[in-house]
């Protein structure tokens, strides 16, 4: 076989296989989106009402409904850090002490310094209940934006399983119109084979 003859069935089958592969690439996208929205539904989670100025803000045309897709999830874990927000002053997780602060309870910020906390009556430090308040919220967020960060590979994945499909079925074209042609350059080599020219008049 020549070497021009094994381009060609390479053609072909490099053209099966992106269809492969593209087919292959469909289906995990499409599944991945479906096992996305069916993960969510499951948590049943409900938007809040839009006089909610964070809903307002992040998810006004979602404001009453479950969240499903990743899309609303990531609108969710916005609404769920402004909240959290709101609940500690505008302090992070960072920016507070672990403990509660003897000299101003009240103050979110708390203290690092053990000798500085507040104590129960065993006379341990208390813990900041709003910096504790932030290790459930970012446990919550990130799975929130997991979600959507999945939901968005499996959209990629969507895209390109239709660009390898199409890509394969154009080389298929071509490597089948390349074999065509050489199939009719041998017939029309082969000894007693004639050719017919119609001329128009």
């Amino acid at each position: 076989m020549s070497t021009r003859r094994i381009l060609e069935w390479g053609g072909l089958a490099a053209s099966v296989v992106l269809i492969v592969f593209g087919a292959a690439a469909l289906y995990m996208g499409i599944d991945g989106r479906g096992t996305v929205q069916d993960s969510l539904e499951q948590e049943q989670i409900y938007f809040g009402e839009a006089s909610d100025p964070a809903v307002a803000k992040y998810a006004s045309q979602w404001a009453g409904q479950q969240v499903t897709t990743g899309d609303q999830a990531r609108a969710f874990a916005n609404i769920m850090r402004t909240h959290a927000l709101e609940s500690s002053g505008n302090l992070t997780y960072a920016q507070m002490g672990r403990f509660q602060s003897a000299a101003n309870p009240s103050d979110q910020k708390g203290t690092d310094d053990e000798a500085a906390a507040a104590k129960d009556p065993s006379g341990q430090p208390i813990a900041n209940g709003a910096r504790n308040l932030w290790v459930t919220e970012t446990a919550l967020t990130t799975a929130l934006n997991t979600s959507y960060m999945a939901a968005q590979l499996s959209v990629f994945g969507i895209v390109v399983g239709i660009a390898l499909v199409l890509t394969g079925f154009g080389l298929m074209i071509l490597a089948l119109a390349v074999l065509g042609g050489r199939f009719r350059e041998e017939v029309a080599a082969r000894p007693g084979v004639t050719t017919k020219v119609a001329i128009g008049h």
